[in-house]
């Protein structure tokens, strides 16, 4: 059963790290360190996007309209490393 718990933190370790990428990115982007006309940075901007828009727009539909201020990445980062400290404080009752 600990290869499981084990998967699971794999898996939200991750997500994280898919997380962090994108907003690292976006900030190059938008200070115009990357440039999406290069074939290469628009792949992976395109892709990041269709990977994690689904979950951002989700969020989105719960939080206030703050203008050009996009709260979801910060949000869907707090709620997987919740997640994380529930799973690790509580594997002997889950596993």
């Amino acid at each position: 059963m600990t290869s499981l718990f084990q998967i699971l933190m794999l898996l939200i370790d991750v997500a994280w790290f898919i997380m962090i990428a994108h907003i690292i990115m976006s900030w190059l982007i938008n200070f115009q360190v990357l440039n999406l006309r290069q074939p290469l940075v628009a792949q992976l901007w395109y892709g990041l996007n269709r990977l994690l828009e689904p979950v951002y727009g989700r969020i989105r539909q719960f939080l206030p309209d703050t203008g050009g201020l996009d709260l979801a990445p910060l949000i869907a980062l707090l709620g997987l490393y919740a997640l994380r400290i529930i799973l690790a404080n509580n594997a002997a009752l889950f596993f």
